[in-house]
């Protein structure tokens, strides 16, 4: 029987409670929203006593289905003041499934002001341990001592410096599966901030001992599901086995999105970037063959992941620089900071892992900097310097570290790109409109991963949709953001969306593996209905802490400054962004 690990960080307890019968269902974001919704008042300070951050892993991780070891993490957004999920793709979520945990729910605050902890987590328990002489340093440096201390066989979730400083765009970090980098994570929203100020630094997971699978209530259809989804993931052009992912990485969207007029360059001001094939996923992977002298295919983040989209860059002298340069990372620092080096794009994305800081937020900051005039657009070292001054604690450091939007009012800059507080991915919503519905209206602020209608609208996946029209939009946005919470709740990758919009039998596969898991018999309907529920429950928080239709808006520059090269404006209309809710 699975439990739920309640971690009182007051009175330094970890106590193991039986799962609610509303619960026995849920996992992943439709467990960490229901029990956020459920136990933190939305009025409260997001780093203050009464806010909680919960790790809940999904529906079918910890079994075999294929790229199903995704850990998602909520609680109220130091950065939007929004509730937030954020995940990851970890083996620690598929370890602490294993234990027997279905949740683990983090609340209170150190009696000790600035005291910081770990916790280990075994099939004998969990214990907490002094965390001091790892603070300060950065994650790249800590994660060998926490390997040696505690075995290779451990997974660790942790905060870095940023976290530690309390800083809104401090993630959350997992060790990958290859190389146990400090380098998965569920990066936005500020969580990282939370922790902090629950003066919990480390969660150590080692499930040795333990069976290696979750239990399933009916393995013939699991398995029948699985072997669905697998196929359809191993067929798919851009989920295959050195098909476009596992090739070039997400970074292939990089040419893609420029020839589209829609890759935003130097802060949102221009649509395409004269240097981005430099920075593609096409560039690091021939970079990497003529740096190593052979070609390099991707790697798994986590165990039984078979899209393996993780990269791994290069330096000249064929050592290691950095895993992975994704597509948001190298935009954030490339495009948009008007940067075309890979070597230095590598060089934040590192310094960010270190740090332990939102890639998007962090790049999407430094341009705001550059706007405001403190680094040259192109200026790499600039670039590498402010990013510095976060892990420093320094006055500006402080204010780079709590994200675009504060960074901009501080310095007066007009141009911000951000919904709710949170800094836009890398989509710009004048060239792609259907994207900018989904930055509008997410419960979470400007979130690609909400509801990708990049699919549709760029990649001809899941149907073919004109990027530029209007009519439409927030239909697909509506029906794409509840399919996307349905799915963050299974476990799964958001990636395997390209397979199952496209095969139907992808589909209902993954539906069938969480039938045979949970012994229940949802299809597909049940599962665009719970995905409802979730974005449903997921508002009335935000409406309870006060966020209205005005929040539900792109920033008021993008209605008025036409972007090159289309020139076009957001031009969706705010009756169609409200008409998203209006269930």
């Amino acid at each position: 029987m699975s439990k739920i690990l309640r971690v009182n960080m007051t009175n330094l307890t970890a106590k193991y409670e039986d799962v609610p019968e509303k619960y026995k269902n849920m996992g992943g974001r439709w467990l960490t929203s229901s029990i956020v919704a459920d136990e933190v008042d939305p009025t409260c300070h997001p780093l203050g006593p009464n806010n909680k951050v919960v790790f809940a892993q999904g529906i079918v991780t910890g079994s075999a289905a294929p790229t199903s070891a995704r850990i998602s993490v909520g609680g109220k957004s130091p950065l939007t003041g929004t509730i937030k999920e954020t995940n990851a793709g970890t083996g620690w979520g598929q370890q602490v499934a294993r234990l027997g945990i279905k949740a683990i729910v983090v609340e209170g605050q150190p009696k000790e002001k600035g005291k910081l902890w770990g916790l280990r987590i075994t099939k004998d328990g969990a214990e907490f341990f002094p965390a001091d002489e790892y603070v300060g340093q950065g994650l790249y440096q800590v994660y060998p001592q926490l390997f040696d201390r505690f075995g290779k066989k451990a997974d660790i979730m942790s905060i870095g410096v940023a976290g530690e400083y309390q800083m809104a765009m401090a993630g959350i970090c997992f060790n990958d599966h290859e190389g146990q980098r400090p380098s998965r994570y569920a990066g936005r929203g500020g969580m990282g901030a939370v922790l902090g100020s629950k003066g919990l630094k480390f969660i150590v997971v080692d499930s040795t001992g333990v069976p290696a699978s979750i239990p399933i209530a009916d393995k013939a259809l699991f398995d029948q599901g699985r072997k669905k989804l697998t196929e359809a993931l191993r067929t798919h052009a851009v989920t295959k086995p050195k098909g476009a992912l596992n090739t070039y990485g997400t970074a292939v969207l990089i040419n893609i999105m420029n020839e589209a007029g829609g890759l935003p360059t130097r802060n949102f001001a221009s649509g395409t970037f004269e240097g981005a094939a430099k920075i593609a996923g096409e560039a690091i992977f021939e970079g990497n063959k003529e740096r190593l002298g052979k070609e390099l295919y991707n790697h798994a983040c986590s165990p039984g992941c078979i899209i393996q989209c993780s990269n791994t860059w290069h330096n000249p002298d064929g050592s290691e620089q950095v895993s992975c340069q994704e597509y948001e990372s190298v935009w954030a620092f490339g495009a948009n900071c008007g940067i075309d080096s890979l070597d230095v794009t590598g060089e934040l994305i590192w310094l960010c892992n270190d740090y332990g800081v939102d890639t998007i937020e962090a790049g999407g900051t430094i341009a705001v900097a550059m706007e405001a005039g403190l680094a040259e657009f192109g200026d790499g070292q600039g670039a590498i310097q402010l990013m510095k001054e976060i892990s420093k604690g320094t006055p500006l450091g402080h204010i780079l570290g709590n994200g675009a939007a504060v960074t901009g009012k501080v310095f007066g800059v007009v141009r911000v790109p951000h919904v709710k507080g949170q800094n836009m991915p890398a989509y710009s919503p004048r060239a792609v409109k259907g994207i900018g519905v989904t930055y509008a209206t997410s419960t979470m602020g400007a979130d690609h991963t909400a509801g990708y209608t990049i699919a549709p609208e760029i990649l001809s996946v899941g149907g073919k949709l004109d990027a530029m029209a209007v009519e439409g939009k927030a239909e697909v946005s509506r029906n794409l953001q509840a399919a996307t919470a349905f799915l963050d709740s299974t476990g799964h990758c958001l990636f395997i969306a390209f397979a199952i919009l496209d095969i139907a039998e992808g589909f209902e596969g993954m539906v069938e593996e969480c039938n045979g898991v949970l012994g229940t018999n949802w299809s597909g309907e049940d599962a665009g209905n719970i995905g409802l529920d979730i974005l449903k429950t997921e508002r009335k928080f935000n409406e309870a802490a006060g966020f209205t239709k005005v929040h539900d808006r792109l920033p008021e520059f993008m209605k008025y400054e036409p972007l090159p090269p289309h020139n076009t404006v957001y031009d969706v209309p705010d009756e169609m962004l409200d008409s998203v809710y209006a269930f």
